[in-house]
């Protein structure tokens, strides 16, 4: 046996696994903030990537500006939280009682705008983070394995693990914040049913202007994570990946948190390993024959449950 060969062979594996995960997990944040929602009040939010797309280029810009790094990141997380809240009420709200389709297509029409205006604001052409604006670590590698009979080291960069550990974090605060709070338990009354919540006297609107905060939260991180790792910001970075992420809610099960992340990850590793193995002219299209092979499976998704449409 070779055992050279396959000791590089597990080493590209490992590599793949792990740019799968790193992907998946950006993937998720996004996944995260479409299911919030469509949970809530059962919308399909479409502008849901431009908000990821803004988070990276608004980032770009204050840092840019001069601001430190340490204060340009959160200030960008609270402007697009607002943004979120804001295209609600300005978008969505008016809209509660038409029908869904009516929504829709307004969301459709608002990433439309927002990427017309990040393409007047900042132009076509791809941008990236200066070096010296932005700590040096997250190019340096943060710790080596050396296989035995392998001349391939496998690396691990600081920027994977960062992003590793950012979506574990956020993913357990949710977790707390769905299961263990008030907030988070006024959510699932009203996703339960919306009425009911009503006459209990939660503040529905109050719940729903935080929903579309942390999901625009959690899309401004992915932008930011996003940007800062493979150093490349266009307007319609978007759209890319507000779809895949749509993808892998709908593949986790539409509706659910947990599923949500399963499904970032699951279609992050997919893509990677298309790209790796096959073609990555395929990555894309294997990605989503992926969700359509659980999906006629599984329709509800691979954690989601089949529910009667509320009236």
């Amino acid at each position: 046996m070779d055992w050279e060969l396959l000791s590089s062979r597990t080493v590209i594996f490992l590599e793949q696994v792990l740019n799968g995960l790193t992907l998946g997990g950006v993937y998720a944040l996004i996944a995260v903030g479409y299911t919030m929602v469509y949970g809530i009040i059962g919308l399909i939010n479409f502008a849901h990537g431009e908000i990821y797309m803004m988070g990276a280029f608004l980032a770009l810009s204050v840092v840019m500006a001069g601001v430190p790094w340490f204060i340009a990141f959160p200030l960008t997380i609270l402007c697009c939280a607002i943004m979120g809240v804001l295209i609600d009420r300005v978008a969505y709200k008016p809209l509660r009682s038409a029908p869904r389709l009516a929504a829709l297509i307004t969301a459709i029409g608002i990433s439309l705008f927002l990427q017309n205006l990040a393409l007047l604001i900042w132009g076509g052409d791809r941008q990236a983070f200066p070096r010296e604006a932005v700590p040096s670590l997250l190019r340096e590698t943060a710790f080596t394995v050396t296989l035995p009979h392998s001349f391939v080291d496998f690396s691990v960069n600081w920027m994977q693990l960062i992003i590793l550990c950012i979506v574990c974090i956020l993913m357990i605060f949710l977790t707390w914040l769905i299961s263990y709070t008030k907030t988070g338990m006024a959510m699932r009354a009203i996703s339960q049913d919306r009425r009911a919540a009503e006459l209990m006297g939660i503040n529905v609107d109050k719940i729903i202007m935080v929903t579309f905060a942390l999901g625009s939260s959690l899309g401004a991180i992915a932008g930011i994570l996003i940007g800062l790792n493979y150093e490349a910001i266009w307007p319609y970075m978007g759209y890319d990946a507000g779809i895949k992420a749509f993808a892998a809610a709908v593949l986790g099960g539409i509706g659910s948190v947990p599923g949500a992340v399963l499904g970032g990850i699951i279609l992050g590793i997919g893509e990677t390993f298309g790209a790796a193995y096959i073609s990555s002219n395929y990555r894309n299209g294997l990605a989503y024959l992926l969700m359509i092979l659980v999906i006629l499976i599984k329709p509800s998704g691979l954690l989601g449950k089949t529910q009667k449409e509320k009236v």
